[in-house]
């Protein structure tokens, strides 16, 4: 302007604009630059928080897992990894340049003229402080939010699991209703978070333009007083303009990393989460094979109980018994089996695997000791075999094989076109409910364990199949102590000791014959199943 345009130097003007062109391609080539490398990183980096948490969460006791709750763990794997992914993306790619695009700026505008630059300087504290207090408030705001969000994730998925039961009893409405409350109890926060950072972007703007209609101003009056010229007016407009444009960006940009910041805390929360329960340093090889398992005076209680759900119970376990566990709803039989592989730790007393106290033992190396099947069998989408292989990934075909006849279940899998190979629907929803448990049972049999543990795992066989299956385990060759646990006596009559547990406490212990003369409780199960003279 002062040289080109004043006097009228077209190929000076023609230089200069080539030269603002060819800065221009360097600017868009090192955008592009930018954002390619920040989006790999970003990528990179919550990939890699998302494998940590996974893996920690895996370090996490069944009782940290209640409490924190599945829900909670799902939404900030996904959801809050997500949020930060943005953060980090937008942190490497604009909040790292706009400081030297500030600054640099700065300098230039007082080089030009230091009295006209002052009103870039005092508009810059301005704008700040709109932000920090914009993101003071909205912080807390937002993790309010990603808790609710939890409920959300909470109901969808209890909804989704029981969408059977929902419709069997017509409650469509009632659960509609109740979504419904906690999905506008999160969009009320949702818009109150919205108000307040809706703001910001007005607020910046109001800022950025008294700020260039005062410069404009400042830089008339000094341009006609002759202190500076209507060049450098252009330049200082220009240089307040990145300044400026570099902060409205931070004010928008600020939104997201509130957002950010308030879920990276909550990662943050989960990975300091320690496991309540320590490992210990046993290995297999120290086992003792003789007395399997030993409860001495044991009395476990769950976090947030005020009650106990086992009181008092002691037993000894030998090689190659048959303990069976049995007892009402709620008597504490699944508890129980629980404390063996030390899912969960015992309040009071001590529970011994293999000559050993559980907390002596590596969990990983206490668990290989022990095959159990759960109450509600669980298949993963694969194979039959992924989900065999499980119990024992070196297992040959021919192991595969007999522990799928032990299993009874041998004859559906060969009845398959593809045998072992035949495709396993997530939560093996291919199968009937017989066939998933009978699977699992030959997934713990694989491992050829020490301790094999049946938790109401035939509660879906018929008799015949379940007394097959009872003696095909009594004859195996590695003689595992074997803990059935069930509701029905015809699945535990023929174990060499009962357990009878009532209200956590175990009110019997002996053979078939000697509960019903002794055990009230075991009698009055029995009658309950059979006719008082069959019995």
């Amino acid at each position: 302007i002062d040289v080109g345009i004043a006097k009228a130097d077209v190929p000076f003007i023609i230089s200069r604009c080539l030269i603002l062109l060819a800065l221009g391609a360097v600017g868009l080539i090192s955008a592009v630059t930018a954002q390619f490398f920040a989006a790999k990183a970003a990528v990179g980096c919550t990939a890699s928080i998302r494998h940590a948490l996974f893996e920690h969460i895996g370090t996490l006791s069944y009782s940290d897992i209640d409490r924190l709750g599945s829900s909670t763990l799902v939404t900030r794997m996904t959801s809050d990894t997500a949020q930060v992914q943005t953060g980090i993306n937008l942190t490497l790619r604009l909040i790292l340049r706009s400081p030297f695009v500030v600054i640099g700026a700065m300098i230039m505008a007082f080089t030009v003229d230091p009295s006209s630059a002052t009103v870039v300087a005092v508009s810059i504290p301005i704008l700040a402080i709109v932000i920090f207090f914009v993101m003071l408030y909205c912080i807390p705001l937002y993790k309010r939010v990603q808790t609710q969000l939890d409920s959300i994730t909470a109901r969808t998925r209890q909804n989704l699991t029981g969408v059977r039961v929902i419709r069997a009893f017509c409650k469509e409405e009632d659960e509609l209703a109740r979504f419904c409350e906690q999905n506008d109890a999160l969009t009320g926060s949702q818009k109150r978070v919205g108000r307040i950072s809706a703001l910001l972007n007005p607020l910046s703007y109001a800022i950025v333009n008294v700020a260039i209609v005062v410069l404009i101003y400042v830089g008339a009056l000094r341009v006609n007083s002759g202190k500076i010229s209507q060049g450098e007016v252009v330049a200082l407009y220009n240089y307040m303009s990145q300044i400026l444009v570099e902060l409205i960006k931070f004010a928008t940009l600020i939104i997201t990393l509130t957002k950010s910041i308030a879920c990276a805390k909550r990662l943050d929360a989960l990975l300091s989460c320690e496991s309540s329960m320590r490992d210990g340093t046993l290995s297999g090889e120290e086992a003792d094979t003789d007395t399997t398992v030993c409860f001495d005076n044991v009395s476990m209680r769950y976090e947030g109980s005020s009650d106990n759900a086992l009181q008092g119970i002691s037993f000894t376990a030998k090689r190659g018994e048959t303990i069976g566990v049995i007892g009402g709803t709620g008597s504490g039989k699944s508890t129980l089996i629980h404390l063996s592989p030390r899912f969960y730790d015992a309040c009071e007393g001590r529970v011994s695997v293999c000559g050993h106290p559980v907390t002596a033992w590596s969990q990983q190396a206490l668990r290989e000791q022990i095959g159990i099947v759960p109450q509600k069998a669980v298949l993963f989408s694969g194979t039959v075999r992924d989900n065999l292989l499980w119990g024992n990934q070196n297992a040959d075909e021919q192991q595969l094989y007999q522990a799928l006849k032990v299993a009874q279940a041998q004859d559906f899998v060969l009845e398959s076109e593809d045998g072992l190979d035949h495709r396993v629907e997530q939560l093996g929803r291919n199968f009937s409910g017989g066939q998933r448990q009978r699977l699992t049972i030959a997934r713990a049999l694989v491992r050829q364990p020490r301790i094999l543990i049946l938790d109401d795992s035939s509660s879906a066989l018929d008799y015949v199949t379940d007394a097959a299956l009872r003696r095909a385990i009594a004859a195996l060759p590695s003689s595992p102590t074997v803990f059935i646990v069930s509701q029905r006596t015809a699945s535990v009559r023929h174990a060499d000791r009962i357990l009878v547990l009532e209200d956590g406490r175990l009110v019997g212990n002996g053979t078939h014959e000697q509960l019903l003369e002794e055990c009230a409780e075991y009698r009055e199960i029995h009658q309950s199943q059979f006719k008082k003279e069959d019995a």
